[in-house]
């Protein structure tokens, strides 16, 4: 269906490991009300942030193949482990522009008034180019402190997020963010966006929460202008979802996020 549209109404690819990406696209849908997305989570690989960095490669390029068969003009990698791993290699492969994700480090560094800043992630993001890069360049005069959330993906994955065990595990990797100052917390994943309740109520006020999904969407929007690839106004908007294997969870998050 999609490759009878004229060019710029074709669909914008977004994929993740799982649902957490569906924080991005709810972010899309509010800013460009008249674009036709399909996303796709391979919840069959997921979660990729303790995967190699070769085999993240591998499942992208897999995913982005799907999509180009979808008639996609642009794909937003809505994952922050595979833009840390595979973006440079989606873009040297494939002539289609692509929106990545990296923690919103540079927006915290300027923002704290303490010097200190909190990033949870995945071990994938820290290792990856661009949180070095950019960390280097615009933070080299605040003390970060990076904690790795093992086991947040799986929580939102598996519908826990209000549980005790979650609960407790977030308490573990804020607390000691929070008494050595942080005033900045960034979220480094797209699953954790839909934990902010849960860590704000853990921070009780003394941190602010920077999700990256607002600035991720407002990217894309640039790049369609900047492409003129922007779908026909008054269109409408359209938002297909596809899994690689279960996707029950990924229909009820939506329901619950999605315009």
């Amino acid at each position: 269906m999609s490759k009878k549209l004229p060019y710029n109404n074709q669909p914008i690819g977004v994929f993740d490991s799982g649902v957490g990406g569906l924080s991005i696209l709810s972010a899309l849908t509010k800013l460009l009300p008249d674009e036709y997305f399909y996303y796709y989570a391979d919840t069959k690989h997921c979660p990729y942030g303790p995967r190699p960095a070769e085999e993240i490669i591998e499942l992208s390029s897999k995913v982005v193949d799907f999509l180009l068969e979808k008639g996609c003009k642009m794909v937003v990698v809505a994952c922050n482990t595979a833009t840390a791993a595979a973006i440079d290699h989606l873009r040297s492969q494939y002539s289609i522009p692509f929106i990545g994700l990296e923690p919103a480090v540079k927006p915290a560094a300027k923002l704290t008034k303490t010097g200190h800043v909190g990033i949870l992630a995945t071990e994938g993001t820290f290792q990856g180019r661009l949180y070095k890069e950019t960390s280097q360049q615009f933070a080299d005069h605040v003390t970060l402190h990076l904690q790795v959330g093992k086991g947040l993906v799986k929580a939102v994955e598996q519908n826990a997020i209000e549980s005790e065990a979650t609960k407790t595990l977030l308490s573990g990797y804020l607390q000691p963010m929070l008494e050595a100052g942080v005033d900045q917390i960034v979220l480094g994943c797209t699953h954790y966006p839909f934990l902010i309740p849960v860590i704000e109520e853990l921070v009780e006020g003394k941190a602010t929460i920077i999700n990256p999904a607002p600035a991720v969407a407002r990217q894309a929007v640039r790049v369609l202008k900047e492409q003129s690839i922007e779908a026909q106004a008054g269109l409408g908007q359209v938002v297909l979802l596809a899994a690689s294997g279960a996707s029950d969870r990924m229909y009820s998050l939506w329901a619950e996020v999605g315009d």
